[in-house]
């Protein structure tokens, strides 16, 4: 699985994950921690996160990481 981050003016690279399941785990480690905490910074309070439907996107524990960093999700 791979995953990459765009909006305007910026981009992150191509992140593979290299071997074993995506869990909301995996999710929230290498990607809304490192990845997304950048994009809201830079984006200011009106980012709005907009991620796919898979498993790991909607565990309770992804929900629970983004509401503790005040990050919206698109519907």
């Amino acid at each position: 699985m791979v995953w990459a981050g765009i909006m305007l003016h910026g981009r992150t690279p191509l992140h593979a994950f290299e071997r074993g399941t995506v869990t909301g785990v995996r999710y929230r480690t290498e990607i809304l921690e490192p990845y997304v905490r950048l994009f809201r910074g830079a984006a200011g309070p009106e980012f709005i996160l907009m991620d796919g439907n898979a498993r790991p996107h909607k565990a309770l524990l992804v929900d629970e990481f983004l509401e503790s960093e005040d990050i919206r999700r698109m519907d």
